[in-house]
Formats: C-alpha cells, sequence, structure tokens
C-alpha cells in the first residue's frame, strides 16, 4: 500500500500541473447542472404556465405522489421534485467523463513524455501501478461530482419549490450519484486504462471509455418516459452488475498491460 500511496501522490501532482485535462468533466458538469433548471424552472417561467397545468405531467405526478416525503408537496413542488430527481442520473456522467479524460491521460501522456518507463522498471507490480492510475483518476472525478452536487443543491433550495430541495437528500438520490456514479466512473476509466496501455492515441482510450455513457443515457430515457423507475432495489442490482464488470475489468487490465512491450517499444 506504500508504495501505491506514493505513487497516488505522484499521479495527483502531475494532475495539478496539467488542470486542462479537467475541461470535459467541467463542461459536462456544467450541461448537467443547467438543463433540469432549463427545463422545470426557466421554460415554465417563459411561458407564463405552471408545471402543474400540462397535461404532460399528470402521469409523472400520479407515480411521483406514490413515493414516500412527497405527500407534503404541493402538485408544482411535485414536479419539480421529479425532474430535479431524474436528471440526477445525468450528474452522473460528470465523474465519468473526468476519470476517462484523466485515465488516458495518466497512461497515454506518460508515454510520450517517456516518464512511464522508469516506473516499469521499479519493482512496482502491475496491480499496484493499475491500482494508483486507477485511483488517480478516480478520486479527483468523485471530488468534481462532489462540488456539482453540492452547487445543484444549492440552486435547487433558492430556484425551486419549498421541500423539493429535501427529496435529492433522499436515499435513492445519493445512491444514484454516489454509489451508480463511482461504480460506472470505475468501469469507464478501467477501459480507458485498458486501450491506453496499448495505443498512443488518447482520443481512442476515451472513445472506448465512453460506451458506459449509452446505458447511462438509456437510465435517463427509460425514466422520463415511465418504463423504469430507479427504486433502492432497481439501484442495488445495477449496482452488482457494474461491481462485477469492474472485477472482470480489474482483471483484464492487468492482464493486457504488457510491461515488456511498453519498454521495448517506447524506449
Amino acid at each position: 500500500m506504500s508504495r501505491v500511496a506514493a505513487l497516488l501522490a505522484k499521479e495527483l501532482a502531475d494532475l495539478r500541473q496539467n488542470p486542462s485535462v479537467f475541461v470535459p468533466a467541467i463542461l459536462t458538469g456544467v450541461m448537467s447542472l443547467l438543463l433540469p433548471f432549463f427545463v422545470a424552472i426557466v421554460i415554465p417561467y417563459l411561458a407564463g404556465e405552471r408545471l402543474s397545468d400540462s397535461s404532460d405531467f399528470e402521469i409523472a405526478l400520479e407515480l411521483y405522489r406514490a413515493q414516500p416525503g412527497t405527500v407534503d408537496l404541493d402538485p408544482e413542488g411535485a414536479i419539480q421534485a421529479w425532474i430535479f430527481q431524474q436528471f440526477l442520473v445525468l450528474l452522473v456522467l460528470t465523474p465519468v467523463a473526468g476519470s476517462m479524460s484523466v485515465a488516458a491521460y495518466s497512461v497515454i501522456g506518460e508515454k510520450q513524455a517517456r516518464t512511464l518507463e522508469p516506473l516499469l522498471a521499479t519493482p512496482i507490480t502491475t496491480l499496484e501501478l493499475v491500482a494508483a492510475k486507477v485511483l488517480g483518476a478516480l478520486l479527483p472525478a468523485m471530488a468534481l461530482t462532489l462540488g456539482c452536487f453540492v452547487i445543484y443543491l444549492a440552486g435547487v433550495a433558492a430556484a425551486a419549490r419549498p421541500g423539493v430541495f429535501w427529496i435529492l437528500l433522499a436515499p435513492r438520490s445519493l445512491a444514484i450519484l454516489f454509489l451508480l456514479g463511482p461504480l460506472a466512473a470505475l468501469a469507464a476509466l478501467q477501459l480507458a486504462v485498458c486501450v491506453s496501455s496499448r495505443v498512443n492515441d488518447a482520443r481512442s482510450a476515451q472513445q472506448i471509455g465512453a460506451l458506459i455513457i449509452l446505458p447511462i443515457a438509456a437510465l435517463l430515457v427509460a425514466q422520463l418516459f415511465g418504463a423504469l423507475q430507479l427504486t433502492m432495489p432497481v439501484i442495488a442490482v445495477i449496482a452488482a452488475a457494474l461491481a462485477a464488470f469492474n472485477a472482470l475489468l480489474t482483471w483484464v487490465a492487468i492482464a493486457v498491460f504488457d510491461r515488456e512491450s511498453i519498454l521495448t517499444r517506447w524506449t
């Protein structure tokens, strides 16, 4: 663990010198923050019509009224709470985008800078190296997610109806962001590490990791159309599937990380 911690400290120090790698994640976070406010607050204000007056949200209101914690909300607040909670899935994209860009830079950037080879010549094991690379990408991405969530809560508290703020602190909401989010980000960055250990193009690694975005987008669409509700049992099943997938990816990442090939090709 001491070697992993030392390498993790090096990874974080390198990231502080290259803050531009966080630009994709920051842009994703900004878009994920703005979209639900645009739907729930800005459009009704510009249209001069309350959400509860629109027939488009009648089914959503009925579904959401059946959940605990919403009985004290007025119809407008209930619909706002539904929108803000559904769009929490978008915030999961923030750690995914952050981890992908950082992981790709971490391996490919070191290849191009010729700083990876001396590290591979040390007694550090492949598992320790991959663990440090993964943690070095995951921790900053989750810190960015936490910051986005705090801004999200502050915006809801300031702009939404009274009581909506507390719905976002329910176990279901927190599980979406802080359970599914890290697991999805971990899967994306491990895919990026697997690819970046074999190629010299960061975009290739990021494109493979972006495959995780597709099921996240599908979850959002399914929720909005009422085909799926992310209840706690559903979240638990998805989390278990992601955990198993991550365990498989860890094994694959170690297997495909060919130290000898990197040393002979890039030195």
